[in-house]
């Protein structure tokens, strides 16, 4: 039993990286806003490109450094005054991805935003929308991977530095998944219960 659960975890593992490492082609959706999640290298520039191109209405710097002013997150994302002021949001709350969550969640609830495309790196990208989907079950997420600069483009295993980052994201991402198919099933069989109950609508 123990063999089968390890295989399990090893093949899952590798069904995961091969997932974060493959180069998908972004579509060209538009949403009602644009979600950078901070962290690592390149989001927030592919933030500010989509905002630039007109894909949404505003952007959200999430997890943002409490020492970073604005003028210097203006300097960072390349943006003209004009567009940085009336469109960019930051959030200085968020600490993990969890947090990130949080604030996104506020942050489309203030807004009424029902439609969003999440920016961060390939491999935090599924653990993102898990946790984004928790915290905002009824809003649709466009995922917008970045590739870091340093990520291999090929033969990842062959890297020991990407290796771990992979492990350790994979690991992560496992709780947060299940937290996922936990509580749509608890949602499934609410909305069951509830249907049950509802009296029979009369002919006639």
């Amino acid at each position: 039993m123990l063999a089968l659960a390890l295989g399990a975890l090893v093949f899952g593992f590798l069904l995961f990286a091969i997932s974060v490492t493959r180069e998908d082609v972004n579509g060209e959706d538009k949403a009602d806003g644009i979600v950078v999640l901070t962290g690592g290298d390149l989001r927030m520039e592919a933030g500010a490109k989509l905002l630039s191109e007109g894909r949404a209405k505003r952007l959200l710097i999430s997890g943002v450094n409490r020492k970073v002013t604005r003028r210097e997150m203006q300097h960072l994302l390349g943006l003209d005054a004009k567009t940085f002021n009336c469109c960019v949001d930051l959030g200085y709350e968020a600490l993990d991805t969890v947090g990130n969550a949080d604030e996104t969640r506020t942050w489309a609830k203030n807004n009424g935003f029902v439609r969003l495309i999440v920016v961060t790196s390939r491999y935090h990208m599924p653990r993102s929308l898990a946790e984004l989907a928790l915290a905002m079950p009824n809003v649709t997420l466009l995922p917008f991977p970045v590739t870091p600069r340093r990520f291999p483009e090929t033969a990842w295993w062959l890297h020991a530095s990407t290796t771990r980052v992979l492990v350790s994201e994979y690991l992560k991402y496992l709780p947060a998944v299940a937290r996922l198919a936990a509580q749509r099933v608890i949602d499934w069989r609410d909305d069951r219960s509830v249907a049950a109950t509802l009296p029979k609508r009369a002919d006639g």
